[in-house]
Formats: C-alpha cells, sequence, structure tokens
C-alpha cells in the first residue's frame, strides 16, 4: 500500500470519531495521530499532555513545540503516577495502573468539553508486545487509530515523514518508570538520578539509549554501535566519574546494546520456565 493510501485509510477512520481528545505524549505516534486528528476534524480535536515524575522536563517542552507545529489545541494536565495505589511497588502491570489514571482523566476532559472520543498512540506493533496499558484503553473505550489502520511502525514514520512532522524519526521513548526491575519500588530519588543518567548520555550526542536502574548499578543500553564511542578511554573515565557523581556505585554497559522492553525478558523467562 502506498503512503498516501495508508494516510487516506487513516483520515477516514478519524472522520468517524467527529470530536476527540488525544493522549499526546510528544513522541512520533502521537504526534501523527494529533496531526491527522486536527488536519481532519480542526477545533473538534484537542491534544492534552499528562505531566507527571515520569516524564522529563526535555520531553514535555518537545511535545509543546510539535503541538505547536502541528497547530492543534494543546491542554496539559498534572497527574502522579507515584501517588495511584500499586503503582510505586512496580508490579509487571504497573502500566495499568498509569493508563487507567490517564485515560480516565482524559474521559473526565471530554466529558466536561463535548468530545465524543478519545484516542491513544498505539499501533500494530503494540499488540505483540506486553502492554498491560493496553487493557486499560479497551476498558475505557479508548480508540487506537493507527492499530485500527493496521499501522505499524514502521508506517507511522514512513507518513509522518510525508506529512513533514519534524519528529518523524524521533528514537522511541518509554516512561521513566520503565528503568527499573519489576518489583524494585520507583521513587522521586530514584527517578532523578536515572533522569540525571540520561541527560548525560544525551549531551554527549547519543540518540537511543536507556540507563536501566539496578540499585547501585546502572546497565547502560546503546546501540551496539555506540559501545565503541563509550569505551574510548576520554569517554569511559568521564562517564565512570559522571555516574558516581550522580550516585551509582558501579557502571555497566549491556554488550546486547539497546532494545525495547528489555526488562520485560525476565518475565518471558519466567514463563518458559513454568511452562
Amino acid at each position: 500500500m502506498y503512503t498516501d493510501e495508508k494516510l487516506k485509510k487513516l483520515r477516514d477512520i478519524i472522520k468517524d470519531f467527529e470530536s476527540v481528545v488525544v493522549a499526546f505524549s510528544g513522541g512520533v505516534d502521537s504526534s501523527l495521530v494529533a496531526k491527522v486528528c486536527y488536519d481532519v476534524l480542526g477545533d473538534k480535536a484537542i491534544a492534552v499532555t499528562a505531566r507527571s515524575e515520569t516524564y522529563p522536563a526535555y520531553e514535555y517542552e518537545e511535545a509543546v513545540k510539535i503541538a505547536k507545529e502541528i497547530g492543534v489545541p494543546h491542554m496539559t494536565i498534572d497527574t502522579s503516577e507515584l501517588g495511584i495505589k500499586g503503582f510505586a511497588e512496580n508490579p509487571p502491570n504497573r502500566c495499568y495502573f498509569c493508563k487507567s489514571e490517564l485515560f480516565g482523566k482524559l474521559r473526565e476532559i471530554a466529558g466536561e468539553k463535548g468530545y465524543k472520543n478519545v484516542a491513544d498512540g498505539a499501533n500494530l506493533d503494540d499488540a505483540g508486545e506486553y502492554r498491560p496499558g493496553l487493557d486499560a484503553a479497551k476498558e475505557l473505550e479508548v480508540r487506537s487509530p493507527l492499530k485500527e489502520s493496521g499501522l505499524r511502525k514502521a508506517d507511522i514514520r514512513e507518513i509522518s515523514k510525508y506529512l513533514n512532522l519534524s519528529n518523524w524519526n524521533k528514537p522511541s521513548y518509554a516512561c521513566m518508570s520503565s528503568r527499573f526491575p519489576y518489583g524494585q519500588s520507583i521513587t522521586e530519588e530514584k527517578l532523578t538520578i536515572v533522569a540525571a543518567a540520561e541527560n548525560y548520555l544525551r549531551n554527549i550526542g547519543l540518540k537511543q539509549f536507556r540507563v536501566r536502574h539496578h540499585d547501585t548499578i546502572a546497565r547502560i543500553e546503546v546501540l551496539p554501535e555506540d559501545i565503541p564511542l563509550l569505551l574510548q578511554n576520554g569517554n569511559r573515565n568521564e562517564l565512570v566519574r559522571k555516574f558516581k557523581d550522580i550516585g551509582y556505585k558501579y557502571v555497566t554497559i549491556d554488550l546486547e546494546g539497546y532494545r525495547s522492553g528489555s526488562m520485560n525478558e525476565v518475565l518471558i523467562s519466567q514463563s518458559n520456565k513454568k511452562g
């Protein structure tokens, strides 16, 4: 299917929404949803960004920038994942609690302002991953136009580029809570440490990375081709010094490299053992 045909299918689905509140993080997926919703529905579409402890300031600034670029009406609300019962204990279904809170608030906004639907940026690839948040979306009848259109991540970037969205090639990003092993409690202090470590990696020019927080150990995931950059003697010494200043006792590089959802690997391993 050609790019314009994929876009037409997405537009046709969104046209049926009539009016919509878009869960807008500023990432590639939600940006495309917001863009097409605004193009099709005009001011009957609004993008809503939730600020919280697990959402870094630079991501929020990017969301504000992209919303202005699109022209879509943009609203910011404050949430506190750490205040949600069950979230801070970091169980495997942690994302369910977060998304239930978020989509519940967006449903309230839709009801108060007269919007008929709430939409998110979930896509077809998400259905093949461990995503407890999808259950919350289903329960609260949140629409997922990218998934309904049969669009995968590669399609979304392709269409975003076609529409001249400036963030079409933005590296994938996940909530900061994904940096912690399941069962390890999440606190503001730990989130601050991880954010500082990741800011350092960003400032030295890396694009795709994660700092996984294992108590006193930082496990750094970067693209395999970027591993040599970290190991150059000057860079290595500076990296170790900086991470220890931040609060880590040990600094490691994961030789398998960056991969989305690496904390879920322990769940797969446990499931295989039970099987």
